[in-house]
């Protein structure tokens, strides 16, 4: 059986990647479908749930790696991608433009899962739970 921090890496980089592919996708969709324009996927509300859940699953994950493998530039680098994450979200389209919104969303998301799987790799290469390859 893996490792919890192996899996909640992998949810991470899940969720990271619906962010990207909802805002690359969404405009696109809307174009193709204006129907769903109206539904929660243009939602700001959407958003949030989404960090919502990538707040805790990150910080949980690059917390519970750095204390096995004890590459603190992997936390922080994973904080990082949050912060940023959380300032476009309060910031938003007003002051970024609704390109300059998609742009820094998707290079956050992009750093949360590269931290992730940075984590990821750290744990295997020390053997971190159960990780080690038969």
């Amino acid at each position: 059986m893996e490792d919890s921090t192996i899996k909640i890496d992998k949810a991470a980089i899940g969720l990271s990647m619906l962010c990207i592919a909802h805002c690359l996708l969404t405009p696109i969709a809307i174009v193709m479908l204006p129907a769903l324009g109206a539904t929660f996927l243009d939602d700001e509300r959407f958003h949030y749930a989404l960090l919502f859940l990538v707040i805790p699953t990150s910080i949980f994950s690059l917390g519970l790696g750095c204390r096995k493998h004890g590459r603190r530039e992997i936390l922080m680098f994973g904080l990082f991608g949050l912060l940023l994450m959380s300032l476009i979200l309060i910031v938003g389209e007003d002051v970024l433009g609704e390109l300059g919104e998609k742009i820094s969303t998707i290079l956050g998301a992009l750093i949360i899962a590269f931290a992730h799987v940075r984590n990821f790799r750290a744990c295997q290469d020390r053997h971190c739970g159960t990780t080690e390859k038969k």
